[in-house]
């Protein structure tokens, strides 16, 4: 009687394993993604991460990777969503880390500068110890503060010729 019952848990165990059989997971696709990636196929990349992101939309490592590949493809806006939701979800502080400095380089190349500090600042509270972000939040509080220079002289000059415009005005 015992081999009966052996053979039939046998039995359902190759059941249950064959419906699975053949069934790709959000890792297997995060994994072709990878590889793609690698090969610097961006699209097909893309493809596998939003196919792993079907199987297990919480992924952080499938929406970082997604990012890091919409940025290969210019698609900036799209690339820092799936950072900002992978940076909801994820709780390691190195991955974090990460998460906010790739964010921060799109922001600082879109000349998003006020992000771009935002971003490598949560990126510095993650990792304090990475003098690359240190660097790139320096380099991004310069370029804001060189930004807000630059727009406060435009208002003065716009300032000027409203003054001379009505002076003109007067004069007539």
């Amino acid at each position: 009687m015992s081999q009966v019952k052996y053979i039939i848990f046998i039995a359902f165990l190759l059941l249950a394993n064959s419906s699975t059989f053949g069934q790709k997971t959000d890792r297997d696709y995060i994994r072709k993604g990878n590889k793609l990636f690698n090969d610097s196929t961006f699209v097909q990349a893309e493809v596998n991460y939003r196919k792993a992101l079907e199987k297990n939309p919480n992924s952080t490592e499938a929406l970082y990777n997604l990012g890091n590949t919409l940025s290969q493809q210019g698609k900036l806006k799209d690339a820092i969503e799936q950072y900002t939701q992978a940076s909801k979800n994820e709780k390691n502080k190195t991955k974090l880390a990460k998460i906010y400095h790739n964010a921060g380089v799109l922001f600082y190349s879109a000349k998003h500068y006020q992000e771009a500090v935002q971003a490598y600042k949560q990126s510095l509270r993650n990792n304090p110890l990475d003098n690359e972000i240190r660097y790139n939040l320096a380099l991004a509080m310069k370029m804001l503060k060189d930004q807000q220079n630059k727009d406060k002289n435009k208002d003065k000059n716009k300032d000027k010729n409203k003054d001379k415009d009505k002076q003109k005005k007067d004069d007539e």
